[in-house]
């Protein structure tokens, strides 16, 4: 049986949550990856596959080399998921920052 992660299960872990930001703004192989962790490589390897396996990374071969990339689609999901509470909590904090000044104003 093969299961299927769910994506935020993925970036629940801070060691996956660190891959993201690191192939944020530039492809990476896994071994470059990997150099980045003081954890053994098939650790590494594993996260790698957990997040290719939520679609959160995207693999390209160049030769004999994979490369990770984000998948941008995949993220803007997530930050679609998020925003709504963002806003809610946006407003909430407004509304306080309002409140507060009208008792400094006092």
């Amino acid at each position: 049986m093969n299961l299927r992660r769910d994506v935020f299960q993925a970036i629940a872990d801070p060691t996956r949550r660190a891959i993201l930001m690191l192939v944020a703004s530039q492809a990476m192989t896994a071994g470059a990856i990997a150099a980045n962790f003081n954890t053994a490589r098939p650790t590494v390897s594993r996260h790698l596959h957990i997040l290719t396996e939520c679609e959160l990374l995207q693999q390209e071969q160049t030769g004999r080399e994979i490369y990770y990339h984000l998948n941008p689609a995949k993220m803007k999901e997530i930050a679609d998921f998020i925003e709504p509470f963002r806003r809610m909590w946006d407003d909430r904090f407004s509304k306080l920052e309002s409140i507060m000044q009208q008792y400094k104003d006092k």
